[in-house]
């Protein structure tokens, strides 16, 4: 058995060769339909955004924490809705903020 810093037990956490644990996250988000292509907050303080983000729980779009708001962020801390993608024609890009990694 291994034990992580807190003693529990981390062999079932472990991946494959070291990898980090599958984010179970993406595995309880239901379909969403997004909101508009813009951020709301960003545009009623007359911000731009670099790009924008959309929650893959409720659908609701702001922006990334590269943009001078970081309004999808702070959805997060406002809702605990754990995964967002990037908005994007064909982009696959998703990042769980429990986990502070892409997913």
């Amino acid at each position: 058995m291994t034990l992580d810093a807190q003693g529990t037990d981390a062999t079932n956490r472990a991946g494959l060769n070291g990898q980090t644990p599958r984010c179970n996250h993406i595995d309880q988000l239901p379909q969403v339909r997004y909101g508009p292509p813009e951020c709301k907050e960003c545009l009623a303080l007359g911000q731009t955004w670099t790009r924008l983000l959309a929650c893959l729980t409720c659908g609701w779009v702001a922006c990334s924490d590269d943009s001078q708001g970081g309004h999808a962020k702070a959805h997060y801390q406002e809702t605990d809705h754990p995964v967002a993608a990037a908005l994007g024609p064909r982009s696959t890009w998703r990042w769980c903020y429990v986990h502070r990694r892409t997913v």
